[in-house]
């Protein structure tokens, strides 16, 4: 379902406790339950907040749906939520291309990507977006992923 302002601090908790992703304020993940909800998704599993996907639809391309976070409760993962989540996103927005980008030792989310173009019958491809010299702090190298055209499954 669409993440309501109720579920932001759900949404960071997962995130923290994912150990992987990159943390942001507890401010930040209110603010996207509020503002992207509709390009958002948040699985509850016996109702309680099993993961999320945060996404957005991009200003200057707007078929084409970034997604910026996904996250699945330890418990969870391994049963394929994540991209039963990604799937709805796609779905819901109709988006015709995927982005999103990926560090090079993040396998999981190459895997997760690299199923999902299959599943919608896309190209995937990855180029360097944001290399550490674009960072004030020395972040690793954001890959980007364009997944594109999505079809219908």
């Amino acid at each position: 379902r669409s993440p309501s302002i109720a579920d932001g601090k759900h949404m960071w908790t997962l995130a923290r406790d994912s150990k992987v992703l990159d943390l942001n304020t507890s401010y930040a993940y209110l603010l996207w339950a509020r503002d992207f909800s509709r390009t958002s998704v948040l699985a509850t599993l016996d109702g309680e907040p099993a993961g999320f996907v945060t996404g957005y639809m991009r200003p200057d391309a707007p078929d084409t749906l970034m997604i910026w976070q996904v996250a699945v409760d330890a418990a969870s993962r391994g049963h394929g939520l994540a991209g039963r989540m990604l799937d709805e996103l796609a779905d819901r927005t109709g988006a015709a291309r995927l982005e999103t980008t990926i560090t090079a030792d993040n396998e999981a989310s190459q895997l997760l990507f690299a199923s999902f173009a299959a599943r919608h019958g896309a190209d995937c491809t990855h180029s360097p977006l944001f290399v550490p010299e674009d960072y004030p702090d020395g972040h690793d190298t954001e890959h980007l992923y364009e997944i594109a055209p999505l079809g219908s499954r």
